[in-house]
């Protein structure tokens, strides 16, 4: 009779839409969908479901495969960033720039655990939810505020890519020996041309999962990159010039330099070096992991969701995009060493501008960054949802409005401000240790309630050791970089 009556009184619980609490935190452990949106419901962050279709940020039923999804994360991770590892390492040396970069790997793969946990505990798969579950909604406006700021830098960085190696590639076909001012080879034209063609039509997709065929296709355009680095590790004599006189001049970080008598050591592997350059160093290889706006959504897509099996796609991205950043790196300092540039590709050129071999590797890039734009954009789009439409049903002309927007003003960003490699190293050292270490801290310690941590491990005091480190990282990259532009006397140096 007791269990009969325990039976009818959990039956008229599920009915009223309550669920048990031993039920739901089982239930929220395991990831899923249907207790999360149910928990979620209970704790008054989402409308009831009778009679009316959930949010499609928590109830979307995920249809994107374990590989799919790993593409995406990866492609999101992957960024023009890549362009520049091995004028970091030159700037490092080998071995501190290894070690900044595996120390960098492991603190986002920890950072998203923490992230997943949240989600997890709480049943919201939404960043900016989170922010507003820890801090109400102060803390829903900054998250939205630094994932926009940090997504619009890095579609800036991609379009500027394309700003400046589409007009060689077009030139490298003509078979000109120099850009003329036809609108054909004018950058500004074409960014807006590829924007309009072939980056808007992707960003209209209604779910992130739709992108996972063009997320396998950029990185094999980056593998093809990553294979030609190392090919032309083995074609390209040190130094650059070595077929000239001794006194000839070669092309040294945007300057030309007799190399007499500097061969040796142009040409010599530093294994551990500091110089000025070196404080854009670790926001660099911060920039370049982060894909923190991006986890929530693909797990919400993710086909039998769960925070073990999203944080399995989460170390097999960073795992992936560890080696390539690592060889890319590798091969690329060791051809050319202490001429490297900030932006790879245009050392070859010093070595032959006509080369068929990286004229293909210039399209693989632009390919690989322009397909990586829809992907960043979906973030920034959910962000402002999120903020100013929270609750609504999907509107077509609200979703296609807000990408045009968003476009048009990433856009005027790349053609009006001619010089943004600093810029970028300011959002570096501050939305990437915000994503990476601040946000996830402080999110998992409001959140996630002591009664559910391991007394062993103590969590929530790494979690605090860890957005005190993502401090110290923002204001110690914040002052070298500072300390750079004063002591150089320059504003800007280059163009990604």
């Amino acid at each position: 009779m007791e269990l009969q009556k325990m039976e009818e009184q959990e039956g008229l619980e599920m009915l009223n839409g309550s669920v048990p609490e031993c039920d739901k935190a089982s239930s929220l452990e395991d990831g899923d969908p249907t207790a999360e949106v149910t928990a979620a419901e209970q704790e008054g962050f989402l409308p009831h479901a009778a009679g009316k279709k959930l949010s499609q940020f928590t109830d979307f039923e995920g249809k994107t495969s374990f590989g799919m999804s790993v593409f995406n994360l990866s492609n999101a991770i992957m960024g023009s960033g890549i362009l520049g590892l091995a004028y970091a390492m030159s700037n490092t040396g080998i071995v501190l720039f290894v070690v900044l970069l595996i120390c960098i790997a492991l603190l986002s793969a920890y950072s998203i655990h923490l992230l997943l946990k949240c989600a997890g505990v709480v049943g919201i798969r939404a960043y900016e939810e989170l922010g507003y579950r820890a801090f109400g909604p102060g803390g829903k406006v900054v998250a939205a505020v630094v994932i926009c700021v940090h997504n619009t830098g890095a579609m800036s960085s991609y379009l500027y890519i394309v700003k400046y190696e589409l007009p060689l590639v077009i030139q490298t076909f003509l078979g000109l020996t120099e850009n003329t001012e036809t609108w054909y080879m004018n950058g500004n034209v074409l960014i807006i041309i590829v924007s309009v063609c072939v980056i808007l039509p992707l960003a209209l997709m209604k779910h992130l999962g739709y992108l996972g065929y063009t997320s396998g296709l950029s990185l094999t355009c980056m593998v093809f990159f990553l294979m030609s680095v190392i090919y032309k590790k083995f074609q390209i004599s040190c130094p650059l010039n070595g077929t000239e006189p001794v006194t000839s001049l070669v092309y040294y970080n945007g300057h030309n330099a007799s190399s007499a008598g500097t061969a040796g050591d142009e040409c010599t592997a530093q294994t551990f070096t500091v110089n000025s350059q070196t404080a854009y160093t670790i926001p660099i290889l911060a920039f370049a992991f982060v894909c923190h706006p991006e986890v929530l959504p693909i797990y919400t897509e993710l086909r039998r969701a769960s925070k073990r099996r999203m944080q399995n796609v989460a170390n097999v991205s960073i795992l992936a995009m560890f080696v390539m950043y690592l060889l890319t790196a590798i091969f690329g300092y060791l051809t050319f060493y202490g001429n490297v540039e900030s932006e790879m590709l245009h050392t070859y050129s010093e070595v032959d501008p006509l080369d068929r071999l990286i004229l293909c590797v210039r399209l693989a890039v632009l390919m690989a960054v322009t397909l990586t734009v829809p992907v960043v954009l979906f973030p920034i789009r959910r962000a402002i949802q999120q903020l100013l439409f929270h609750g609504k049903d999907f509107s077509w002309v609200r979703h296609v409005s807000i990408a045009i927007g968003l476009l048009f003003v990433v856009n005027l960003l790349v053609i009006f401000v001619p010089n943004i490699r600093d810029i970028f190293g300011v959002i570096g050292a501050t939305s990437a240790p915000s994503l990476i270490f601040i946000l996830p801290s402080i999110f998992y310690l409001r959140i996630v309630p002591n009664e559910k941590e391991p007394l062993r491990s103590r969590p929530k005091i790494q979690a605090a050791c860890f957005a005190a480190l993502g401090f110290i990282f923002m204001v110690m990259s914040l002052s070298f970089i500072v300390a750079d532009w004063v002591t150089t006397g320059r504003s800007s140096g280059g163009g990604h």
